[in-house]
């Protein structure tokens, strides 16, 4: 190594050090910052908990300038801002939920070198005074999270995406660092075409994990599954849903059944969110049973299960949210729970993710007439929009609806921004003097500017998030004093409060048009839906193979050729047991057990070291040759004596 590469080398170590306490990087970290540090172009395809944030956050902090961080997942930026800010590093966020105020707050701090990195939401690079004041930022690395969102031919395509290569032209010099944890062979070349990238530069290590065995089960009972698979198996573990609804309904099944289950959805408030997540984090709740919004952002080493109750569109999807089982490189498991119906279903999100092109152009006409923008007016205007209201003021289904609006992201007329939730903040805007005399008319409001002056800093120079349900039980406060207190107190311009909310947001990237000049493009629509297809086929496929090795099914999806077996799937398990036994033990086995006593079918497949398939075919044919009976009880039992010379 020459004397610059050791000087580097010791310097990122440093940095490593003094920022996190860590004294080694984990794999392919090291790599992809020296590549970053070089000035390169560089995609990075790291697994899910990799540490992927260090990899642009150390050789930022090397380099002079501020990093450039654009991620889909606004809910996200909070978490990565205050992170940052808990290790004394300078670092704020720019979205559609924030005020004209807090946004030029942003500006001036990046402007003025007082910060280190800059997350924005990608709908915010369309934005003209984004732009102009980007220009003026001393930009030392553009951030590309999420970066399969780039391509059309990835599972989660966003058409705000391609504005990135528009921003690379302010700073032509500065490289790009992509990161995802899941594109196959074209998505690869897809997002470094996109983004412009001046050279190929992909660094990955193998999708295959092998502390992690995968498991595909076919069942009709899921829930009574999936107590069976957490008896079985001790630890923490992620149950994972496609519904709200259903997140709740699990949970209390398996809280019935004796285990310890809470539910979590994106419907949930900031707080709401938190409690959940620290008490499944430190244990007191085992089992956390999930839409696909949890997860992201929140490292649990010990994660020893992850089932899937229902069947993901994507393997992409699933290889994500299944990786977040066994960070810690132990033996964990990723289990699928699948039914014959669960094709038909897989289909069903086919039809609904694309609905017909009529409807979607009658939801961009009733979506002008609810926001109120005239014909050829609305182009670069934000406007809150509450999707919920919309949709039950016209009548409209949900579902259908919500697709309609991703299909005009993607076309180009609009971007619709799912909930964002955010937090109330305050900023104190008097001078210290001012606030010993404050003449107020709600009963209550010095409390509540005192008990707010007690509990949080920073409050004379920034806006700061506050929790009023702390502030009602640390104090004795009603929440609707505190309200009315803050409220009060802005408009005598003591401070600034900015009440928390959630709500969507709809911003128009073109003036509004007639519906019939509402053109869907082929690329937004019909080459989407095949897409979509295939990606479900895959799914299909890796669930309803029988004997196939499931991580060479992905491994091979992700274009790793890989020629041998894992040797730890269920697949793979069960080829290495055939190997070990005859027929007829599985014969003499099941014999013997319903000889002992009457035994449910549960007892065979648990109990005997045969395969699922075995045991199931072999009991059918003892019970069709008259060997075994089946009870009105749904046991089974042998009445007759064990022979040992029956062929």
């Amino acid at each position: 190594m020459t004397r610059v590469g050791t000087e580097r080398r010791e310097r990122i170590r440093a940095l490593l050090k003094r920022y996190w306490g860590y004294d080694e990087f984990r794999p392919l970290q090291e790599e992809i910052i020296n590549s970053v540090l070089d000035g390169r172009d560089t995609l990075g395809l790291m697994p899910t908990g990799g540490g992927t944030s260090l990899t642009f956050q150390i050789p930022t902090l090397a380099l002079d300038g501020l990093a450039l961080v654009i991620t889909p997942i606004i809910s996200l930026m909070k978490d990565q801002v205050d992170n940052l800010l808990s290790r004394h590093i300078k670092a704020t966020y720019l979205h559609a939920g924030l005020t004209r105020r807090e946004s030029e707050r942003a500006y001036e701090k990046c402007i003025n070198g007082n910060c280190k990195f800059l997350y924005v939401s990608p709908e915010r690079l369309a934005n003209r005074n984004f732009l102009q004041q980007l220009r003026l930022m001393d930009v030392s690395l553009i951030v590309v999270d999420e970066a399969h969102c780039i391509s059309q031919w990835g599972y989660d395509f966003r058409p705000s995406f391609l504005n990135i290569a528009s921003v690379r032209k302010l700073h032509r010099d500065v490289p790009v660092l992509a990161l995802t944890a899941t594109a196959t062979p074209v998505v690869i070349g897809d997002i470094m075409d996109k983004l412009e990238f001046r050279a190929p530069n992909v660094l990955t290590k193998s999708f295959a994990r092998k502390n992690l065995t995968y498991v595909v089960r076919h069942t009709n009972e899921k829930i009574a599954e999936t107590a069976n698979i957490l008896s079985r198996v001790a630890g923490s573990a992620i149950v994972y849903t496609r519904s709200r609804r259903k997140t709740i309904e699990v949970a209390h099944e398996l809280t019935m059944l004796g285990i310890t289950a809470d539910y979590y959805h994106a419907g949930l408030n900031i707080e709401e969110k938190e409690d959940k997540q620290n008490k499944w984090k430190s244990g007191e709740t085992r089992v956390i049973v999930a839409t696909n919004a949890f997860g992201m952002g929140i490292d649990k080493p010990d994660v020893r299960v992850v089932i899937h109750v229902d069947v993901p569109n994507s393997l992409e999807e699933y290889y994500q949210e299944a990786g977040r089982a066994g960070r810690d490189g132990l033996r964990s498991y990723a289990v699928l729970l699948v039914k014959p119906t669960d094709k038909g279903v897989l289909n069903r999100h086919l039809t609904e993710a694309f609905p017909d092109k009529a409807f979607i152009r009658k939801v961009y006409e009733r979506v002008g007439n609810f926001l109120d923008v005239a014909i050829g007016e609305g182009y670069d205007h934000t406007y809150e929009f509450n999707f919920t209201l919309f949709c039950r003021t016209f009548d409209m289904p949900v579902l259908a609806t919500h697709n309609a609006l991703r299909i005009l992201t993607r076309s180009g007329y609009i971007n619709f921004v799912e909930e964002v939730d955010t937090q109330s903040r305050v900023m104190i805007l008097a001078s210290k003097e001012q606030l010993y005399d404050i003449p107020t008319t709600t009963p209550g409001a010095d409390r509540v500017l005192q008990a707010v002056l007690r509990t949080y800093t920073g409050l004379f120079a920034d806006y700061v998030y506050i929790n009023e349900a702390v502030l009602a039980y640390r104090y004795g406060l009603e929440q609707e004093t505190i309200y009315a207190s803050l409220l009060e107190l802005t408009r005598m311009h003591i401070l600034h409060y900015i009440p928390r909310k959630r709500t969507p947001y709809v911003t128009y990237t073109t003036s509004r048009e007639e519906p019939r000049h509402v053109l869907i493009p082929r690329e937004a629509y019909e080459e989407l839906r095949e897409r979509m297809k295939q990606r479900i086929d895959a799914v299909i496929t890796y669930a309803y193979s029988d004997g196939r090795c499931r991580e060479q099914m992905l491994l091979h999806y992700f274009g790793e050729q890989v020629e041998s077996r894992c040797g730890h799937c269920d697949s793979c398990i069960e080829q290495r047991k055939r190997a070990q036994y005859t027929q007829r033990d599985v014969e003499e086995g099941i014999l013997y057990m319903a000889q002992v006593k009457p035994r449910r079918l549960d007892d065979f497949i648990n109990t005997l070291a045969f395969t699922r398939d075995d045991v199931l075919a072999t009991l059918s044919f003892l019970v069709d040759e008259g060997f075994i009976r089946h009870l009105p009880d749904d046991t089974y039992v042998n009445p007759e004596p064990l022979s040992p010379t029956r062929k």
